[in-house]
């Protein structure tokens, strides 16, 4: 039995932490969408195909984020042929890992923020094709631009099958992450708005979480997790004027959330970041400098 779990004739995934997808040519080659976080994912990854007789013939990486592509280097050695892919700007910063940490920190980051978490091996990536029906690796399959959880992002589907990356998170994710990690809420929420609008997807499959008949479920789900992070944003301001960081520590007291190193204080900073420029853009906030610092402000 293989360790890969089949969602359709032709695909299948590895499940884990972070999904990977993997799609068969036909003719004993398979595309690997997204390669998880390490060697080990990696690793996994290679034995399920060996398992049923195939070969990768690709990567494609739905977004740039460390634990969707920490596995190719580990797959480049043992097929240095293969062609990484993925979205615009993604491309860059999988070859360039170190502008993740760099984006989140702002600034050369410390050792403590390079940790495999956010700072994954260099792999050579090139410019997946434009969204759309496309052939990659000798495999047919339709790209959907979802940006919103990263600068851009693609969900991969195949005829019934949405691979929906990080558009959509599985409710387990959604329960332990309650400040579900985006870099625009309001393309997030979008994208997981468009997504939940397409006809015949009989089975969904989140970049974390378990594979779901229930589509329309899972984006209402994400939706109100979504929301519920805008919501404690906004309080947070009503309870008076604040710079980011006390911002953040009001938003994880009012979600109970207990902030443990300082990758995890990065990683929701930038979440309620994003939410802020959401509000400021509604018009629901403002902000100004005040006493050297950059704070933000409810709007009658």
């Amino acid at each position: 039995m293989s360790s890969l779990s089949l969602l359709a004739p032709g695909v299948h995934f590895l499940p884990g932490a972070v999904n990977s997808l993997v799609l068969e040519d036909g003719r004993g080659g398979a595309l690997l969408v997204d390669t998880g976080l390490d060697d080990g994912h990696a690793r996994k990854l290679l034995r399920g195909l060996a398992e049923l007789g195939l070969t990768p013939t690709g990567i494609l990486n739905t977004h740039s984020h460390a634990d969707h592509h920490g596995g190719n280097a580990f797959i480049l050695k043992k097929f240095p042929e293969l062609k990484v892919f993925a979205p615009p700007l993604e491309d860059a910063i999988i070859t360039h890992p170190i502008l993740e940490p760099i984006g989140l920190f702002g600034a050369r980051p410390p050792k403590v923020l390079q940790s495999k978490f956010l700072l994954a091996p260099p792999s050579p990536a090139r410019l997946a094709p434009e969204p759309g029906l496309t052939r990659i690796g000798g495999v047919s399959l339709e790209l959907i631009e979802v940006a919103g959880h990263a600068s851009l992002m693609y969900a991969v589907r195949v005829g019934g099958v949405l691979y929906a990356a990080d558009a959509l998170f599985g409710p387990e994710a959604l329960a332990k992450h309650p400040l579900v990690f985006c870099q625009d809420s309001a393309l997030q929420k979008e994208a997981a708005a468009r997504l939940g609008e397409l006809e015949g997807v009989e089975v969904t499959l989140p970049g974390h979480g378990d594979p779901t008949g229930d589509l329309p479920g899972l984006v209402t789900a994400n939706l109100a997790a979504l929301e519920r992070v805008t919501d404690a944003v906004h309080a947070a301001i009503r309870a008076g004027e604040a710079g980011v960081d006390d911002l953040l520590a009001r938003v994880c007291d009012g979600l109970g959330v207990q902030m443990s190193n300082a990758g995890a204080v990065v990683l929701n900073r930038a979440v309620v970041s994003a939410h802020l420029t959401e509000l400021l853009e509604r018009g629901e906030v403002g902000l100004r400098v005040a006493g050297n610092r950059l704070v933000f402000f409810p709007e009658a």
